[in-house]
């Protein structure tokens, strides 16, 4: 099976700290090409892997202020489309843009929708319901109006998520800094809850920054260490008492909590989007509706089995997992129809 694996180039893949779509893109093309797939990395030219990388674009937009995003992205997602009579299947993850092109060729496309940034971009993917077989992430993420082939939660190399029995005091904000991902209210548990916090990520929005965070950092209390690549993500992870996940957005997945809980640090998170998939009450980490119920739950961490949390992982969120049901996804797509692909009229099998 000959795959084109179409990846965004915010940042290169995998990515050198932040970069959530890259790093399971990564784990998921060295997943293939260990089990005798035939994987091409579409990704920036400082890219790696075990297979073949195609690259246009030298560097991520991100990580080089002097690439224009949206040419490159034309020229990037073009490359695959042109190259598309060399494949038996195309693996979207660049989101709505790359639809556009289906209808051009006959090279069977899957597309995982790693999130929808707007409700404006449904129509796209509306357009192309029939034409691309789409998977989703989490069933939260669904959107009522298109039909998905499968829903793939994303997995982690538990190699790379070292088990911690004894944590330290601190709890720990790993993620954007942005609105959505409430790095405010994660300073209001803490403070209230009188116990150190570190916080870690790219900052996303500065003006978010500035008013809600920096006032707070005192290295002491408070503590922001930026965005952190893997041998640091371990630690931090790790040694932290609990994850605060004070999300203000129903978040698609939540990739930093799986891979907190292959530490064996369990997440006090807020209940919306796909939390519920993810984390099981009482059992891994706890549900909260806001900030005063936070509060009370970080008071009752210590009722969660660290051993627990990393069992979890274990069971559902490997990457080895995740492989198999893409492996398995293709096989059902390329077997629908000659061309791998629905024919008019038909939709495909769930």
């Amino acid at each position: 099976m000959r795959i084109a694996m179409l990846a965004p180039i915010a940042w290169r893949t995998p990515p050198r700290h932040y970069g959530p779509w890259e790093s399971v893109i990564s784990l998921l093309t060295e997943g293939l090409i260990t089990r005798g797939l035939d994987v091409t990395l579409f990704a920036t030219g400082d890219s790696e892997t075990c297979g073949r990388l195609h690259a246009v674009c030298a560097r991520g937009y991100e990580e080089d202020p002097r690439i224009i995003p949206k040419v490159w992205e034309c020229l990037h997602i073009s490359e695959v489309f042109e190259h598309a009579q060399e494949f038996d299947l195309i693996h979207n993850h660049f989101d709505f843009l790359p639809l556009t092109y289906t209808r051009l060729v006959s090279t069977p496309v899957v597309t995982t929708i790693h999130g929808f940034s707007s409700p404006g971009i449904l129509p796209v993917y509306k357009k192309y319901n029939q034409k691309v077989a789409y998977v989703s992430i989490s069933e939260a993420d669904r959107a009522t109006e298109l039909d998905y082939i499968k829903t793939i939660h994303h997995g982690i190399d538990l190699t790379r998520f070292d088990f911690q029995r004894q944590p330290d005091d601190y709890l720990l904000f790993f993620g954007r800094i942005h609105p959505d991902k409430g790095a405010k209210e994660a300073i209001e548990i803490a403070r209230a809850c009188n116990r150190p916090l570190i916080l870690a990520g790219i900052i996303q929005d500065d003006e978010y920054y500035q008013k809600h965070v920096a006032p707070h950092l005192d290295n002491i209390h408070v503590t922001y260490v930026g965005s952190v690549g893997p041998t640091r993500r371990n630690q931090l992870l790790g040694h932290a008492t609990a994850l605060l996940h004070s999300i203000q957005f129903n978040e698609p997945f939540g990739l930093s909590i799986i891979e907190a809980m292959a530490c064996g640090t369990p997440t006090i998170a807020f209940n919306r989007g796909s939390m519920p998939e993810l984390i099981e009450h009482g059992k891994n980490g706890f549900l909260v509706t806001d900030c005063e119920e936070a509060i009370a739950h970080v008071a009752r961490i210590a009722e969660i089995d660290r051993a627990q949390c990393r069992q979890t992982v274990e069971e559902r969120f490997t990457a080895d997992r995740m492989v198999e049901q893409y492996i398995e996804t293709y096989e059902q797509i390329l077997k629908f129809s000659p061309v791998g692909i629905p024919k008019a009229g038909e939709k495909m099998e769930v």
